[in-house]
């Protein structure tokens, strides 16, 4: 489905944009932004990839959507520390 598709090409987009954006050191690993975008990219491509039934896919982008989230976790836990 169209929407599918979209979505998918939406959590793309975003996980290039917060690569290009830390490249470029225009935003940091340190600050919760980076993880953000790289969260709304996983979670994208898992509704992408759940739509195709690309099992790999899914469990791939839960990870690195995990992953992002306990960065955000982290970053704001030692803020209020």
């Amino acid at each position: 489905m169209f929407v599918y598709t979209v979505i998918g090409w939406i959590g793309a987009v975003v996980f290039i944009i917060a690569y290009f954006l830390l490249s470029m050191k225009l935003i940091s690993a340190e600050k919760p932004l980076y993880h953000y975008l790289n969260a709304i990219g996983g979670i994208c491509l898992v509704v992408n990839a759940l739509h195709l039934s690309d099992l790999p896919n899914v469990a791939v982008n839960i990870v690195w959507t995990s992953i992002a989230l306990l960065a955000v976790y982290r970053i704001y836990r030692s803020i209020s520390t």
